[in-house]
């Protein structure tokens, strides 16, 4: 894709009173999903009240290490911040704790890619974003997986 001029922001995350717990907690460098406070279920979206035991919730950190669920190779963007990933990996991560967040696999185009395979969290502003994503990275062998500052 060539283009002229400055590459366009991302797609701003709507914030809500649902979502907040998750962005305040990227801001401060962590990344922590929704569960529940009574029954420990974690929820794929953040809820007042769980939809298992209609317990409260509460936002709760993750190591930021998991493994890949799922995943799609993205060969033609259509978010024109991410054209020059492309082709780029979209992953389903599964943490260890056990919830699944989807980010981009960085450094990855997908061959070497499969399901099962280690990654670890990191927190990035794309640029124009003001919000920090969650992203990936493989975790070699040797590594030991963290979630950066910054």
């Amino acid at each position: 894709m060539n283009r002229t001029g400055p590459i366009p922001a991302p797609p701003a995350p709507l914030i809500d009173t649902d979502s907040a717990g998750f962005w305040e907690a990227t801001r401060e460098g962590r990344i922590a999903l929704c569960r529940c406070s009574d029954c420990g279920t974690w929820l794929a979206r953040p809820l007042e009240r769980c939809n298992r035991c209609g317990g409260p919730t509460s936002f709760t950190d993750v190591t930021g290490t998991g493994t890949v669920y799922s995943f799609i190779v993205v060969h033609h963007g259509s978010v024109p911040a991410f054209a020059a990933l492309v082709p780029y990996v979209l992953a389903l991560v599964e943490f260890d704790e056990g919830p699944r967040l989807p980010g981009i696999l960085l450094d990855e185009q997908g061959p070497g890619v499969a399901v099962g395979q280690r990654v670890r969290a990191e927190l990035t502003r794309f640029t124009g974003a003001e919000e920090r994503a969650v992203v990936y990275r493989r975790v070699n062998d040797v590594e030991q997986p963290s979630v950066p500052d910054e």
